[in-house]
């Protein structure tokens, strides 16, 4: 039992602690709505675009240390991955102030970048991913509606805007949805689509509120195919064939039943659809997957050449890289094939970053990757007894998608898929919080998980 004084003290500062909780209450929700308009700013490809995220993500960082420092105690997230992620931003800043960069300017550009989707994953952690069950069941139906509502324009944009982004702004790209690239889009929606999926089988009972949301997530996966992303396509394959996998290990035989039968509904309903709304270019699209190298437009055939010419770039650049950002800068003296287009990515993130940084940035990434997958998908069928658990889930394969799209495409680049990839990664990856009284005195709500005082 407590001593009386104590008590009286944490009563008066949890009276006290509604003010301070205001702040992380701001946070949160403009944190939310950060990361929802990101994609809607076509991507946050152009420089007020990107610009408002870095500042907004600034902003929330302060909203969050003024409530720690009213609250007096420092509430942290730990995590492995913030090893990897400032040490690379450290080889970033070397190769800056190193005056180890081809392009400076461009390498500047993705310091900000990159320490933007670092502040983005540090608060996710703190502000959502550590929250109540309730908090992350929240966040799982935002995502569900967000996805549902953007699919539902992006279909209608494609069927009457042609290459018209909300149908006024013209595009000479292949635009879907609020993005010039179809395939950032689908780097999008595929991350997605799995968090909704999973707020849904968090619910055991499958009844008429939970069949209708069901039939809603159609929509995002309708969008995702008609989207004509091959990249795409696969990516969701692979969610699919994991979440597949995870089901039948890891759950018991009610809940598989169940699950079962919603997806034999969900698989004939999305086959449905897409079939009476798809182009017939969408179709041959989308079958020229498992004949690749044949289809006109970026072709298999293109991307192996700029592999092979990254490859020579790499035996010049092999330690320190030739600078973050720098790839568009040097690509023309390695060049292979010649054209008249620009290529500003390798269209394959993973060897963009490789020469990028050089062997030190691909050894960073490497175990950035492995501890990921640790982290992500250690104890599930712990995890999946709560409701929170399945959200976790689905924030992983949500990574696991965009990282297999990753090999064909340049996600990790777009600005807003970049900051919702880093908070899906904290959703998957949390640990628990570690407290830390600033003000000398017992953690407050260390107290209030005692039961000792009240809020």
């Amino acid at each position: 039992m407590m001593p009386s004084s104590v008590a009286i003290s944490l009563e008066t500062e949890g009276t006290k602690s509604g003010v301070e909780l205001l702040w992380f209450s701001v946070a949160r929700w403009l944190f939310g709505a950060t990361i929802l308009v990101a994609p809607l700013t076509f991507g946050a490809v152009q420089i007020w675009a990107w610009g408002l995220l870095t500042l907004s993500t600034v902003l929330i960082l302060l909203l969050w240390a003024v409530g720690t420092a009213q609250w007096g105690i420092l509430r942290l997230t730990w995590s492995p991955l913030y090893l990897p992620a400032l040490a690379f931003l450290l080889l970033g800043a070397a190769q800056y102030f190193g005056h180890l960069t081809l392009d400076p300017v461009a390498t500047r550009e993705s310091l900000i970048k990159l320490l933007t989707n670092v502040i983005i994953f540090f608060l996710a952690a703190q502000l959502w991913a550590v929250g109540s069950e309730k908090a992350l069941l929240r966040f799982g139906m935002m995502v569900l509606v967000f996805a549902f509502l953007l699919g539902l324009v992006a279909i209608l944009q494609f069927f009457t805007g042609h290459n018209q982004i909300y149908w006024i702004v013209e595009s000479p790209g292949y635009t879907f949805g609020p993005y010039v690239n179809h395939n950032h889009y689908a780097g999008l929606i595929e991350m997605l689509i799995p968090i909704a999926l999973a707020y849904l089988l968090s619910h055991r009972r499958i009844h008429s509120a939970r069949t209708l949301l069901a039939f809603g997530i159609l929509i995002p996966i309708a969008s995702l195919l008609l989207s004509g992303s091959r990249g795409g396509a696969i990516s969701l394959l692979v969610e699919i064939l994991i979440l597949a996998f995870v089901l039948a290990r890891y759950t018991d035989k009610y809940t598989r039943r169940n699950l079962v039968t919603l997806a034999a509904l969900a698989v004939t309903a999305v086959a449905l659809l897409f079939f009476w709304l798809a182009p017939d270019d969408i179709s041959k699209r989308l079958a020229s997957i498992a004949n690749w190298g044949q289809y006109s437009e970026a072709t298999f055939r293109d991307r192996t050449q700029i592999a092979q010419d990254c490859v020579r770039i790499l035996r010049d650049y092999p330690w320190s890289g030739i600078g973050l950002g720098s790839f568009e800068n040097a690509y023309p003296r390695y060049q292979s094939s010649p054209s008249d287009l620009v290529t500003d990515h390798a269209h394959n993130d993973y060897l963009e970053i490789l020469v990028e940084t050089g062997c030190g940035g691909g050894l960073l990434i490497a175990s950035a990757l492995l501890v990921f997958l640790r982290l992500a998908f250690k104890n599930l069928r712990q995890r999946l007894k709560h409701q929170a658990g399945w959200i976790r889930l689905g924030a992983a394969l949500g990574c696991s998608g965009l990282l297999v799209h990753s090999l064909f495409d340049f996600n990790l680049h777009i600005p807003a898929n970049a900051a919702w990839f880093v908070v899906c990664a904290a959703f998957a990856t949390h640990q628990k919080p570690l407290s830390t009284e600033l003000t000398g005195r017992r953690s407050l709500e260390s107290a209030v998980l005692s039961g000792h005082t009240k809020l």
